[in-house]
């Protein structure tokens, strides 16, 4: 059975716009609970421009369900993960000034300094997931730098998928599913979990579901959107029930 993970930083987003208290995030990821979620993810951020410090320590200590933990590989994110310990920490990209993740891990360009962030969180007892493009040369060193799972960049799917009109005999559509269906074949061949995520939403996540061997899907933004008419657990069962129904047997 695929498992959800449920984002919930665009909470945080909409409460950090008034610098308020609400709405949040710890909210959001108990009624994602309730609404079927496996997993809560939150990235903390190095700027904090959503979640903060003090999000991360309640949601881990009231949650019944695992919690992933988006970070990039810096001293002061390894000691917060080494500290809280989430079920599993996801090494990612960070920039300054993007929107959101805009690609994944470049671990060929950093392998030694990655290996030394996994190796002292591993040591933590906790299970390390990388943000990687489906790209075999990246895929193959997170294997050497001993990640447990890769969570492969849907993006370009996702984008592909809506200049087509949601039309799956698009050429590049097809193509990037197929990218997909590949990384996640070199990932379990190299004995580590496949997991997937990012542009994912109601329309697009079906064929992703589909493909084999997939153990994990991320998803927020789509959830969060959904749920500012519907109700988190709302949009969060519907989200559940699509993976339920697509799901290999």
């Amino acid at each position: 059975m695929i498992g959800l993970g449920v984002n919930v930083d665009h909470v945080a987003t909409l409460r950090q716009a008034r610098r308020t208290y609400e709405p949040d995030p710890l909210h959001a990821a108990q009624e994602a609970q309730l609404g079927g979620a496996d997993g809560i993810t939150v990235h903390l951020r190095e700027d904090r421009r959503h979640i903060q410090d003090d999000d991360v320590r309640r949601i881990r200590e009231a949650i019944r369900i695992k919690l992933n933990l988006e970070m990039a590989a810096t001293g002061e994110m390894v000691e917060i993960a080494r500290r809280i310990k989430p079920e599993m920490a996801m090494l990612v990209p960070e920039g300054r000034q993007e929107i959101t993740t805009e690609g994944g891990l470049n671990i060929l360009a950093q392998e030694a300094s990655l290996k030394q962030s996994v190796a002292r969180i591993r040591d933590a007892g906790i299970q390390v997931s990388a943000f990687v493009d489906a790209d075999l040369r990246q895929i193959e060193a997170a294997n050497r730098i001993g990640v447990q799972v890769c969570e492969v960049h849907t993006g370009p799917y996702a984008h592909a998928f809506y200049r087509a009109g949601g039309d799956l005999a698009d050429r590049e559509v097809a193509a990037e599913l197929a990218k997909i269906r590949e990384a996640g074949r070199a990932i379990q061949a190299l004995g580590m979990r496949f997991n997937a995520g990012h542009a994912l939403n109601y329309l697009n996540v079906g064929p992703v579901a589909n493909l084999p061997d997939l153990w994990e899907l991320h998803i927020g933004h789509a959830i969060v959107s959904r749920a500012v008419f519907t109700g988190m657990r709302a949009a969060v069962r519907e989200m559940k029930t699509l993976l339920l129904q697509r799901a290999p047997a």
